[in-house]
């Protein structure tokens, strides 16, 4: 049964503290509490309610692959040799002994070979980084298409934000810590990356590599960040972001009774901590089978990290594919000034480009703010299709990602569908400009179809798929009316006001301030908004009661058709 913010009452006898377990608990429960405090301190978060929807389930994803990523890696750290010392490989896995191999890659080796678990454990890893990651992104998304972000959550929305980016340096920096011929070469393309920064570049490579690439530092440097220093801001900024989500009310989908002001559904305890405890082992589970029947990360097919050397068809995982595709289509530029050389090609799609995205998303929630005028709270979620700018917005930022996620791959798909790499390559330097506007173009169409249709249903209703014959010979289909509650989640809205162009002077002939800055956000505002479908007004849902109730007479008199097609009546 779903619940407001305040609580019910108990039913009689339904009290846990007079059941057995409770008399027995409830000595060195009232012991602890008279000398901590602790219930009362903790009552209100006990009681906090959260809504109940499935799509609230992509953030608990994240958490728990985060948590099965702590537990898997304490494990690991156990056995790994963060270590770039020579030796010869002389374990189980005969292919390689007598190899030459850096001890970190003979550890991993000796991890999936000889520690009993440990390739189950190290599969099981990789595979909640993965899905940390992926879930982090559609938790993200649903967060950006429902307009979770505005006030009070913009503090949260960039914390996720900074949770998305430092997650990815942390998959990274494991990703590479085997040392092995395909992490050796993500390295190779960092150091490029690093070395492709204007003027200080090498000074940078020198401090993050502790010399000429690959050097003998790298390895150490990136295990101490991979284990120590980036989970600690991963563990604060998940704090954080747990926090700010007891704060602040969580939102909630529109619907009866659900407003800006309350929350509809179950109490923290012990409800929802009974469902995401589950869910935990849920998670868990699914990673643990994945681990043990799909095969990731096999880097003794890769052999020991050479320089000189690179695996055809390598690819990253699938969280830098897209920056892997940012560099593969970005044409070949490179100034020298002044004996200083800028590659262009490298530096661009590897930090200007990531640093636009990350900007972009962080400021978001502030420009649309700034756009809208609106600074009110908001816990009630948008439909996607009522701020069809915003949904266009993000197809088109999908697009655009998944356009350069491709183009990460374009040897694989060349060789795969005997294509000309040159082609693919040709191909997605343009659509990476020109798909974006397309899918922002027909999504918002879409989105302002859907609103026609939904203004539609709630004034004439659904179609029922009945056809009626009228004593003319003309044929129509009837109309159902929508539910109550149906109605109001249609109508559950709210149409942002469109800003007017503003005045070039005052009403004394003055040159009015600011008048380019508001005629901007005019501008701008009459972009974003102005083909918005109005939803129906009072007035003309009150007028068409009438032939909603005629709707509803005629579905209680309609009887069926004889075999010569004439009504029947009853």
């Amino acid at each position: 049964m779903s619940v407001e913010s305040s609580s019910a009452p108990r039913a009689e006898g339904a009290r846990i503290e007079e059941s057995g377990f409770g008399r027995k608990a409830g000595g060195p429960v009232a012991w602890l509490e008279d000398r901590t405090g602790g219930a009362r301190a903790l009552k209100p978060f006990i009681r906090k309610v959260f809504p109940d929807h499935w799509s609230f389930m992509l953030g608990e994803i994240a958490l728990w692959s985060f948590v099965v990523l702590l537990l898997t890696g304490v494990f690991l750290t156990l056995w790994f040799d963060p270590s770039a010392t020579e030796t010869v490989y002389d374990g189980s896995y005969a292919p390689l002994r007598g190899v030459e191999m850096s001890a970190a890659y003979e550890s991993t080796l000796n991890i999936s070979f000889d520690i009993r678990g440990g390739l189950l454990m190290r599969q099981i890893h990789h595979w909640s980084a993965m899905l940390f990651l992926a879930a982090m992104l559609i938790h993200m998304l649903r967060v950006f298409f429902t307009g979770a972000y505005r006030k009070p959550r913009e503090l949260n929305w960039l914390l996720g934000v900074g949770l998305f980016a430092v997650g990815l340096l942390e998959g990274f920096a494991g990703y590479s810590l085997p040392d092995d011929l395909l992490s050796g070469t993500g390295l190779r393309i960092a150091d490029g990356i690093v070395r492709s920064i204007p003027i200080v570049g090498s000074y940078l490579e020198f401090f993050l590599f502790g010399g000429e690439f690959p050097g003998d530092a790298v390895i150490p440097r990136l295990y101490i960040l991979h284990v120590l220093l980036l989970p600690a801001v991963l563990l604060a900024l998940v704090g954080g972001h747990l926090i700010l989500t007891f704060f602040h009310k969580h939102t909630h989908w529109a619907g009866p009774g659900r407003t800006e002001k309350n929350v509809v559904g179950y109490p923290f305890l012990p409800v929802y901590v009974a469902k995401t405890s589950g869910f935990f082992f849920i998670v868990f589970g699914v990673t643990a089978l994945m681990g043990a029947l799909i095969q990731i990360n096999a880097i003794w097919n890769y052999g020991p990290y050479d320089p000189s050397q690179v695996s055809a068809g390598a690819q990253p995982d699938w969280y830098l594919g897209w920056l892997e595709g940012a560099l593969r289509i970005m044409p070949g530029t490179e100034w020298t000034i002044f004996g200083w050389t800028f590659s262009w090609n490298v530096f661009v799609p590897s930090v200007i480009v990531p640093g636009i995205l990350f900007t972009v998303l962080a400021l978001y929630p502030f420009v649309e703010q700034w756009l809208t005028g609106d600074r009110r709270t908001h816990h009630v979620l948008e439909r996607p299709r009522n701020n069809p700018t915003r949904t266009a917005f993000g197809v088109a930022g999908i697009t655009w990602y998944g356009i350069l996620w491709a183009a990460g791959g374009n040897d694989v798909l060349a060789v795969t569908f005997h294509l000309d790499i040159f082609a693919i390559t040709w191909a997605a330097r343009i659509l990476v400009f020109v798909g974006p506007v397309v899918a922002f173009l027909v999504t918002k169409r879409i989105c302002i179809g859907l609103q026609r249709r939904d203004a539609e249903q709630v004034l004439h209703g659904y179609e029922t798929g009945i056809i009626e014959r009228s004593p003319d010979g003309g044929y129509t289909e009837r109309h159902a009316a929508l539910s109550g509650e149906r109605a109001y989640e249609l109508t559950a809205h709210e149409r942002p006001e469109v800003e007017g162009m503003p005045e070039d002077v005052d009403d004394n002939g003055v040159r009015a301030p600011q008048s380019r800055k508001a005629k901007v956000r005019a501008r701008l505002s009459r972009f974003a908004y102005g083909d918005v479908v109005e939803k129906p007004t009072r007035e003309e849902f009150e007028s068409d009661v009438e032939h909603r109730a005629e709707i509803e007479t005629s579905d209680d008199e309609f009887s069926g058709v004889s075999e010569t097609g004439v009504p029947r009546s009853d």
